[in-house]
């Protein structure tokens, strides 16, 4: 076995602690203010006053500058994927550092290839959804250069098609955050070639940080409001527009 019952349990702590996240962090954002609920309620007043604007430079230039972020990532995790990959040629090498470094645990030459596999896979995962990502800009993009103008505000047909516009936008976003969110648990995969304890004790320091970040850290509670004060607005347009 080139696996320990402790490399084991702490593998399977590592799975659970990404997947559970991801579970939790989904079911809890339908009912609690979080990035990326106040966010999507941002994208929908964004592609409002979209369809308002006769010039739309500006919409263009921000999509642009979060699709650039977006191949960034792709292209970087392409480069990862080839360093991670030239390590399978220098195992031996890997072994001897790792085992002569102090309190590591110590591996076998197929752990290390097991390990580095699990490497790859997540880098794997986190490219799909970087270009995923880029893929559904590039949607929202060709809805965005489809959008007829709407002065008045009014065309509920149009206000209908902005929601379907943010809700692309919203999907691209989440599919950036799932790869992001692979890059967090790789450096806590990184962890395992040292000790399964170190795994154990990485993967929950990434969960708490997503948490921390996601649900309760001060730019939360800034879009949060953000989005109070843009929903007040909007409906004071609305109730004027009603009268007049």
């Amino acid at each position: 076995m080139p696996f320990s019952f402790l490399d084991i349990l702490s593998l399977v702590v590592f799975i659970l602690s990404w997947f559970g996240y991801t579970w939790f962090a989904r079911k809890k954002a339908k009912t609690t203010d979080c990035i990326a609920r106040s966010l999507h309620q941002h994208r929908i007043h964004w592609m409002h006053e979209l369809l308002t604007r006769e010039t739309r430079v500006s919409e263009a230039a921000l999509l642009a500058n979060l699709e650039r972020n977006i191949a960034f990532f792709a292209s970087s995790t392409l480069l990862i994927l080839a360093g991670i990959f030239t390590l399978f040629a220098k195992v031996d090498t890997l072994e001897h550092v790792i085992n002569s470094l102090p309190y590591a645990d110590q591996v076998s030459h197929l752990a290390i290839q097991l390990k580095l596999g699990l490497l790859s896979f997540i880098f794997v995962l986190s490219f799909f959804q970087f270009t995923w990502s880029m893929r559904q800009y590039g949607f929202l993009n060709v809805m965005v250069g489809a959008a007829p103008i709407d002065t008045s505000g009014k065309n509920e047909n149009l206000l209908g098609y902005a929601k379907q516009m943010a809700i692309v936008q919203d999907q691209a976003a989440h599919s950036y955050n799932y790869g992001l969110r692979s890059y967090y648990f790789a450096l806590a995969a990184m962890c395992w070639f040292f000790h399964p304890v170190l795994l154990v004790l990485m993967s929950l320091w990434v969960v708490y940080t997503l948490y921390t970040r996601e649900f309760n850290s001060k730019a939360v509670r800034a879009i949060t409001t953000g989005q109070q004060l843009l929903n007040e607005v909007r409906l004071a347009k609305q109730n004027k527009a009603t009268r007049d």
